[in-house]
């Protein structure tokens, strides 16, 4: 009986070990000490042509020291909570190894210590899907961990929205190309007719 409950309980702590070796950090863990901004154009953003230009600092308010365990900064595009509902595949978990919200990454930079300004321009990726979204920057440590964050929007994730719409898959040369053939099979059509009414002529004057 000893033996069984000792080996119940070296089972119990191997299994809290391993949790806590492959579990991921807790966003709610983290701190919002970055400051970032996101300007682009007005209006709906297009897939595979429109930037994206993102800046992030320590915001001047963090007290003195506190940015001293950064290493990178991660960016990342986030999904907005509407664009969330019924999508499993973009839910938002608290564990940030499980967690689907910032799917997209945007740029990652070493941390520029003492909390210079810091800027990146993107170009929205052509498999970016249409919904609306927000920016977030993670701050990692040495050991690559998430150690504090920022972003775009307010805490409830409401504000400072914008929408990208996909690629529909369809382009403009291909439009053009079709168009063009489309001409050329109604002339040719045209052409046919006319020389079948030619030789039939012909025909009868014989």
């Amino acid at each position: 009986m000893a033996i069984l409950q000792r080996f119940l309980l070296a089972s119990v702590f191997v299994s809290c070990l391993v949790a806590t070796c492959y579990g991921g950090v807790s966003f709610k863990s983290l701190h919002p000490t970055l400051t970032v901004t996101a300007t682009h154009k007005e209006g709906v953003l297009k897939a595979g042509l429109d930037n994206i230009t993102v800046t992030w600092a320590l915001d001047p308010s963090a007290p003195a020291g506190t940015d001293a365990s950064y290493k990178t900064i991660k960016v990342k595009l986030c999904y907005a909570p509407v664009s969330q509902v019924d999508r499993g595949w973009r839910k938002t978990k608290d564990d940030l190894t499980k967690d689907k919200t910032c799917s997209h990454k945007i740029v990652a930079k070493p941390y520029i210590a003492g909390g210079a300004v810091a800027t990146a321009t993107w170009t929205v990726q052509r498999d970016v899907p249409t919904a609306k979204y927000f920016v977030r920057a993670y701050a990692h440590n040495a050991s690559d961990m998430e150690v504090a964050y920022g972003q775009t929007t307010s805490t409830e994730k409401k504000t400072n929205l914008f929408d990208i719409e996909a690629v529909t898959g369809r382009h403009v040369s291909l439009d053009i190309a079709s168009i063009c053939f489309s001409a050329f099979s109604v002339v040719s059509l045209f052409g046919f007719f006319f020389l079948e009414r030619r030789k039939t002529r012909i025909a009868e004057a014989k």
